[in-house]
């Protein structure tokens, strides 16, 4: 790795000062996977109430679970273990980062509690305080990201990213406010997908493919890309979500071309992947096989894959019965399959290294911890990749279907997943936490 002529005048730091805060991303993991299991418990508890056309109270209490609740939360904590370990952005947990969590944890919940109960009135405080944890942590980040030694092609969409998920947030604030009070001028719903899409492919999307630059030669492992493509990638996603933005703002004009656009950037990505593909390391020799980690963010880009291919279809057909149902499974692919499913594989990795940190720390630097690579519960990881790659189509055709039996049985089988990752990452921690011997 080139470190750019910012990152070599960077000052040096101690050694410690690139270790993750300790309990901050671990409040944000546990709020976050709490967030999504309330979502998908829903789903299965209560499943008629939520199929049909997608823009319904319930449903977006749902969804803000999902792209909130655990999406954004499970980034939001990852910033604070990848800026240290991978980007060497000192990140030091502060009293005002756990106010920040707590002003995040609090909005999360209160926008949700107002969409279940269709109380539109009150979403604005909820979704500020939201808002304003996002820009606190985004303030932070940027600060150190320019002379961070990390690549480019990393940098460059996870600057793009903050960026694109303060617009989000404002946006979703003025979302709320018109709900009430029309203030935007344009058609409510529209608002609503320009807000949708930007969050989504605009902060989740370009946060992955950043940190992917970073993180995925460490899961897979591989050489780290670089050059062109790499940073097309993030231009060409930034120019699409902008474009989609003003696409729906503008009466659909310019749709087409944007979603050009983001289908560009993606397949740029994608290439990407192949060529770690094809410039692979050698993997640690007591890494276990299958490596579930890889398995999940293999089929993670699998969803992408559809996810795009559906995307293209809506922005191309006129609307009818058949696009609400493909809308469904459009957002079930692109929000579960692949951004939520990516989440979990990173975390797969990205927990024990976490932990292996501290564990290393705690033994004053002067003990090894257990291999990071042997900790983890192999069969609880197993059984979730395969509620995974089971639940996500079946809950996919369900919601396009209406078929409510369907989506209450894979919303079970996907508690039951994520149920077992959160076990499994809770006897990682302490198992590389507990010293040797005790």
């Amino acid at each position: 790795m080139t470190p750019s002529s910012a990152s070599q005048d960077a000052p040096a730091l101690p050694a410690s000062a690139y270790l993750p805060a300790r309990w901050l991303p671990l409040l944000y993991f546990a709020h976050a996977h709490l967030a999504l299991l309330a979502a998908l418990a829903a789903l299965v508890t209560t499943p008629q109430s939520l199929v049909g056309f997608f823009y319904h109270p319930r449903m977006l209490a749902v969804v803000h679970l999902v792209t909130l609740g655990w999406i954004s939360g499970s980034i939001l904590g990852a910033l604070y273990i990848v800026g240290p370990l991978a980007l060497r952005l000192p990140l030091p947990a502060r009293r005002a980062d756990y106010v920040a969590f707590g002003s995040f944890a609090v909005g999360v919940n209160g926008m949700v509690n107002h969409f279940w109960f269709d109380l539109p009135a009150g979403m604005a405080w909820s979704a500020g305080l939201v808002a304003a944890a996002m820009a606190y942590v985004a303030a932070r980040c940027l600060s150190h990201l320019r002379s961070a030694p990390a690549p480019l092609a990393a940098r460059l969409p996870i600057g793009l990213a903050l960026v694109n998920m303060l617009v989000a947030a404002g946006l979703g604030v003025l979302v709320a406010i018109d709900k009430v009070t029309p203030v935007l001028g344009v058609r409510h719903l529209d608002a609503v997908l320009a807000h949708a899409h930007l969050a989504a492919i605009g902060w989740g999307t370009l946060m992955v493919v950043g940190v992917g630059y970073r993180i995925l030669p460490m899961v897979l492992p591989s050489a780290m890309p670089h050059g062109f493509w790499a940073h097309a990638s993030a231009v060409l996603l930034e120019a699409g979500v902008l474009g989609l933005v003003g696409a729906w703002f503008g009466g659909g004009r310019g749709l087409v071309l944007a979603t050009a656009l983001v289908v560009a950037g993606l397949l740029s990505f994608l290439s990407r992947i192949v060529w770690m593909l094809r410039h692979r390391r050698p993997a640690p020799s007591e890494r276990r096989r299958p490596d579930w980690a890889v398995a999940h963010v293999a089929q993670a880009l699998l969803c992408l894959i559809a996810a795009v291919g559906l995307g293209v279809y809506l922005a191309l057909a006129e609307p009818s019965s058949t696009t609400l149902a493909v809308a469904s499974a459009y957002g079930v692919l692109g929000l579960l399959g692949f951004l939520s499913q990516i989440v979990v594989g990173v975390q797969a990795r990205l927990v024990p290294m976490f932990a292996w940190s501290w564990g290393f720390s705690d033994r004053a630097c002067a003990e090894l911890p257990p291999s990071l690579h042997g900790v983890s519960a192999f069969g609880l990881q197993g059984l979730s990749f395969g509620l995974w790659a089971v639940g996500i189509p079946a809950l996919a055709w369900g919601l396009a279907a209406e078929q409510v039996i369907l989506v209450s049985c894979a919303s079970a089988g996907l508690l039951l997943a994520v149920a077992a990752n959160l076990v499994n990452a809770s006897l990682v921690l302490a198992r590389l936490w507990r010293r040797q011997g005790s």
